[in-house]
């Protein structure tokens, strides 16, 4: 069971791609208790719970994500659960105190970082319109002298596609656990951007072969994402996205949504599914369509179905306006990522027989808040 907590829709940044409804609102104490007492009181006893803290910029409010963790840990079913932490944020917010308290607690990090200042700044600035980059790498930089896991999501977008190899290698420079590359889905992609994306990923394929073969393997979910599902043969239907049903986020003001990407402006906003003050029992369904399918008819017929993840509801709906209709960018840079997986599978089990694949497993972990697109 997969609960984002976002403690505020304000932010510090104004980044050009940003889907949150900018709002100044803060979650009070009073509603973030309620929200650990239903997530205990729906979660099936032996579940993980998994609790991701969103925005906004949580950081903005480090006392109360302090006090939420601290009522998880301390709570009387707290026992009957395996509890996972995860806080994504804009990186400009960071200290020392931050990262001792996120280590101590086990709350993995996530940093959204789009690569070198140049590419980083196109998009990511402060609100007077000053780059972030600068304090987002310094802040990279110490969570890694601290913590055991930093990770990384970098969004890229048309302008700045051709630049992704090297956006990659900028980012394994950094040594982080995990690289996240995530298309924003809801920018004016063309089918020219689409024909791109083939020798892009290949490009990022053969420098995660490099890595690999010098004995410095990093996640990068572009191409690890893609290896677990052709060695499994395809997505478990865990694994799908199970959006209003085994996946909810609740807004500062407590509302429900199905995903966090999909938080907007309260009741009246045409994702919401209900508040918290009604419990989560009498939630309303946020679709009567199974999307853990397509009903894109040009996904049944496609041989690489079960390798895709045309079953994201978020990313279908920035890119179609359906949560169960995948788009042809999305088709396009699956197509693309799956065959760029396949080479490096290929590859590197001729390189060093199937056992590199327990190596890679190793470091890529299966874990709860692994999903294609999550951490957009």
């Amino acid at each position: 069971m997969k609960y984002t907590i976002s403690l505020t829709q304000n932010c510090n940044l104004a980044c050009s791609y940003c889907y949150i409804d900018k709002k100044p609102d803060v979650m009070s104490l009073d509603i973030a208790l309620e929200i650990v007492e239903q997530i205990f009181a729906f979660t099936p006893a032996g579940e993980v719970v998994d609790i991701g803290f969103f925005g906004g910029e949580p950081l903005l409010h480090f006392s109360l994500l302090k006090e939420i963790v601290t009522r998880v840990r301390s709570h009387p079913r707290c026992h009957a659960h395996p509890i996972v932490f995860s806080i994504t944020t804009n990186g400009t917010i960071f200290n020392k105190e931050i990262a001792e308290f996120l280590g101590e607690n086990e709350v993995v990090l996530c940093i959204s970082c789009d690569g070198p200042a140049a590419v980083h700044d196109s998009c990511r600035r402060f609100a007077d319109g000053r780059g972030s980059f600068a304090a987002v790498e310094k802040n990279i930089l110490l969570a890694r002298k601290i913590l055991p896991r930093v990770w990384v999501n970098a969004v890229y977008q048309p302008q700045t596609l051709l630049l992704l190899p090297g956006v990659v290698e900028y980012l394994f420079s950094l040594d982080v656990e995990r690289i996240y590359l995530n298309p924003d889905y809801s920018a004016p992609w063309t089918e020219c951007d689409s024909q791109a994306l083939a020798p892009v990923y290949a490009a990022i394929g053969e420098q995660y072969i490099e890595k690999i073969s010098t004995g410095r393997a990093q996640y990068v979910s572009l191409i690890d994402s893609k290896l677990a599902a052709i060695i499994k043969d395809g997505y478990a239907l865990h694994e799908r996205c199970r959006m209003g049903q085994k996946e909810f986020a609740f807004s500062a003001s407590g509302h429900i949504y199905p995903c966090e990407r999909l938080i907007g402006a309260g009741a009246d906003n045409q994702h919401c599914i209900g508040h918290i003050s009604s419990g989560m029992t009498k939630i309303r369904s946020c679709s009567k369509i199974d999307i853990s399918k397509n009903s894109n008819s040009a996904c049944a017929a496609c041989a690489l179905a079960q390798y895709c993840v045309n079953w994201c509801g978020c990313s279908n709906f920035f890119s179609t306006g359906r949560y169960d209709f995948a788009g042809p960018f999305l088709c396009a840079s699956e197509k693309a990522a799956i065959c760029t997986a396949l080479h490096v599978f290929q590859t590197l089990e001729s390189l060093f027989g199937k056992e590199v694949f327990e190596k890679i497993i190793s470091v890529a972990d299966p874990n709860p808040l692994d999903k294609a697109a999550e951490l957009y």
